[in-house]
């Protein structure tokens, strides 16, 4: 039981179904001067804070969350820490459009027009955002982004687990991802099929990082197997050429589901999409998520990442307020920060 009193203020969003608490006040600047720096800051110094706002009863295991800090240099217009209930996530697609989002509606940066561009350093680099806005009604109507370079790290490694041998791809789009169809294991991308995917997720991440050396090539603090990407392939209502779509539900942290398609995870999709010839740079990769919202995503460019083939994605969205809150801990709250039930 702690002995201090805590309150903390939050701005809730969600993207695309998936919550994202953005803190406001009542925690300290974070220590350091770059992100990775204010990351590790949080973990060591401030973990009681994400413990606070993300377990039960104030969050719940799929929680997400953040801090708002300065950015490297003036080269960008925000910094963010992003939270889970396991640790901090390298990148965060659907925190990065909420975060936008949230910056231009309550003025913390100005609407500058119907497309405002907004620049937001995350720990696995500088995102370029453009947010669509309705200047009029101080609204923004969606925000695309733009990754870093995304690749293809692994294609058809066979993994043993409680259901047969399963085939995982595995990418990088901001964080690592195993990638499975869905379909050969009996299961689909709905709420069905939840626990079996979330149980699965929990055997393949450490026999991928047994595996693989899975770590980014220009920083080694960027590393491990963050969530497994369940897929499948969905019709396209329109027939139209340009656009493939698809279904997926991504199991991240600790079984953690996101009810977002997963902006990082739609560019590590992307990456092997385009890597197995799926989609040309002109299409459009709808992604819908298992609540059906949609990102919409599409490659940019092609680069290389220490002489690996790799692309540039943009990942678009809508998030929408959902509350605003103020958190108390009662010194004498015997469950003190909280607990996980799973």
């Amino acid at each position: 039981m702690t002995a201090v009193r805590l309150v903390i203020d939050t701005v809730d969003y969600h993207t695309g179904g998936e919550p994202f608490r953005i803190v406001v006040g009542g925690v300290p600047p974070l220590g350091g001067s770059t992100i990775l720096e204010r990351r590790r800051f949080a973990r060591e110094q401030l973990d009681h804070v994400r413990r606070f706002l993300v377990h039960e009863p104030r969050g719940h295991a799929d929680m997400y969350g953040c801090h708002v800090v300065p950015p490297n240099d003036a080269g960008a217009d925000l910094g963010v820490v992003f939270f889970h209930n396991e640790g901090y996530s390298t990148a965060c697609g659907h925190g990065t459009i909420a975060l936008a989002t949230w910056a231009l509606e309550t003025g913390v940066l100005p609407m500058t027009g119907p497309e405002t561009p907004v620049t937001v350093d995350v720990p696995s680099g500088r995102l370029a955002c453009v947010a669509r806005c309705d200047v009029g009604a101080r609204r923004v109507t969606s925000v695309r982004f733009t990754n870093v370079p995304s690749f293809a790290l692994a294609t058809g490694v066979m993994v043993p687990t409680s259901r047969g041998p399963i085939t995982v791809d595995v990418a990088y789009g901001g964080a690592f991802y195993g990638s499975a169809d869905v379909r050969p294991l009996g299961l689909a991308v709905d709420v069905a099929s939840l626990p079996a995917l979330i149980a699965l997720q929990r055997e393949l991440r450490p026999a991928l990082d047994a595996a693989l050396d899975v770590v980014h090539p220009d920083e080694p603090e960027l590393r491990g197997i963050y969530g497994i990407i369940w897929w499948q392939d969905e019709p396209t209502a329109s027939g139209d050429d340009a656009v493939l779509t698809q279904r997926n539900v991504t199991v991240f942290a600790d079984g953690e589901v996101d009810r977002s398609p997963c902006g990082s995870g739609t560019s590590a999709r992307l990456a092997l999409l385009h890597a197995s010839g799926r989609l040309r740079p002109e299409q459009t990769l709808r992604h819908r998520s298992i609540v059906d919202s949609v990102f919409a995503g599409r490659i940019t460019g092609e680069t290389q990442v220490d002489g690996r083939p790799a692309v540039f994605t943009e990942v678009e969205g809508t998030a929408h307020v959902t509350g605003r809150s103020q958190f108390v801990l009662d010194p004498e709250d015997p469950l003190g920060a909280g607990f996980l039930l799973r």
